[in-house]
């Protein structure tokens, strides 16, 4: 194996916690952030074992919600230095609950990744845990068995909202007990630190996008692959259909209104949920079906096609952390316009990438969509800011973390 430690280091091998974990081929691509994340992460150190716990019938549950068909939770490898374990257990309280009887809840899948670790002697130096819960709970657990630093990273919006406005103690108590905190939205970074009175640090570090997948391919080629027509401005949104904070219901009718000044505007839907049924009926029911393409779920080796064939990329979220899908459109030089919420204006910092407006809005959206249509944009002053924001990129950063409490 080539040797990948940074130089001056010791040897490093990380322990990832994640609530949910892609399939091998990206058949479901559940937080395929975290495992895009991974792969560069692999690069820069010697071992990474990745780690999910699966109660037992969360398969069905997932498949209903995120409209997905047969996801096979099965071990595998990446590359010759990263692990994949899917690790079932039973767990009464699931479907149940899933906050409520937390420390129940913690003591099952504590137990249960306990006997998987020792059963595999699974070594590591640092523990990285994504979402505070419950893999930040279990990482904790951890450290107090093996006595290891762990960094927790928080992705969620509207979770994390609710943690700061209840106080809630027991998550507090987490980021209290961790090494370190990463955040990926930068305004939130004080009210955390406030939550742990200053004892834990609490670092901003965005998502990003893979800046060799996400590269810039001709129009005309990704149109034809995609047996898109040619002519018509393509509007792009790729989201799960499986909340209505992605913001869809305002998506449609923002571009009802669209179509009433610009009729030659093709809508690109990309994602699929219990949600669809309901979308669809608004699409009738706003009679715009003519110009509304559903392309359903698709492999995410796939979205860099469907990102170059489209003149704009429109995410409405009501509520957001640091959307990935932003820096992939941002990575190809696709303009951006959605809604000025979470970590979305903190990289839409200027109109020369896109344009943003309130949430629930689609007078709003409709206008700030036809001054895009209009604008000249520069797609590669676009692109060129967007490098900053690649996995490799942001991979140096988390490991100058680890590196920081490795030393300790």
């Amino acid at each position: 194996m080539e040797d990948r430690r940074i130089k001056g280091e010791q040897d490093m091998r990380v322990l990832v916690l994640a609530n949910d974990f892609p399939t091998k081929n990206n058949e479901y691509t559940g937080l395929i952030f975290v495992k895009e994340q991974v792969k560069e992460l692999a690069k820069l150190v010697d071992e990474i074992n990745v780690v999910v716990p699966i109660p037992r019938g969360i398969e069905k549950f997932r498949e209903h919600q995120y409209g997905v068909k047969n996801i096979r939770y099965e071990n595998y490898t990446i590359g010759d230095n990263v692990n994949v374990y899917f690790v079932k257990y039973w767990n009464p309280l699931f479907p149940v609950t899933f906050y409520k009887f937390r420390k129940e809840w913690l003591y099952l899948e504590t137990r249960a990744i306990m006997r998987f670790l020792r059963k595999e002697d699974i070594k590591f130096d640092v523990i990285h845990a994504h979402y505070s819960w419950p893999c930040g709970a279990l990482g904790i657990k951890l450290k107090e068995e093996y006595n290891i630093p762990v960094v927790i990273t928080e992705h969620t919006s509207q979770t994390l909202k609710r943690f700061i406005e209840k106080r809630d103690a027991f998550i507090f108590n987490v980021w209290r007990k961790a090494d370190a905190i990463i955040r990926v939205r930068k305004g939130d970074i004080n009210l955390i630190s406030q939550a742990v009175n200053g004892r834990t640090p609490v670092f901003y570090i965005p998502n990003g996008f893979d800046g060799k997948k996400f590269r810039v391919i001709p129009k005309n080629v990704a149109r034809e692959t995609l047996k898109l027509p040619k002519e018509k401005r393509i509007i792009l949104n790729v989201a799960q259909m499986y909340s209505p904070l992605k913001g869809h219901e305002f998506l449609i009718k923002a571009f009802s209104k669209v179509l009433q000044k610009q009729n030659d505007v093709l809508l690109v839907l990309v994602g699929d949920g219990r949600l669809r049924p309901k979308i669809e009926s608004l699409i009738h029911e706003l009679n715009v079906q003519d110009h509304v393409v559903l392309a359903g779920a698709r492999p995410h080796d796939e979205i860099p096609l469907w990102m170059n064939a489209a003149d704009l990329f429109v995410l409405p979220s009501l509520s957001e952390g640091n959307p990935t899908v932003m820096f992939e459109a941002l990575g190809v030089g696709l303009p951006f316009v959605g809604t000025a919420v979470g970590g979305v204006p903190e990289i839409i910092t200027s109109e020369d990438y896109g344009l943003l407006c309130p949430p629930a809005d689609p007078e709003c959206l409709a206008e700030k969509i036809l001054i895009a249509l209009e604008k000249e944009w520069d797609r590669e002053k676009i692109r060129k800011y967007a490098e900053q924001f690649t996995w490799e990129e942001i991979a140096k950063r988390v490991i100058n973390i680890y590196l920081k409490y490795l030393k300790k």
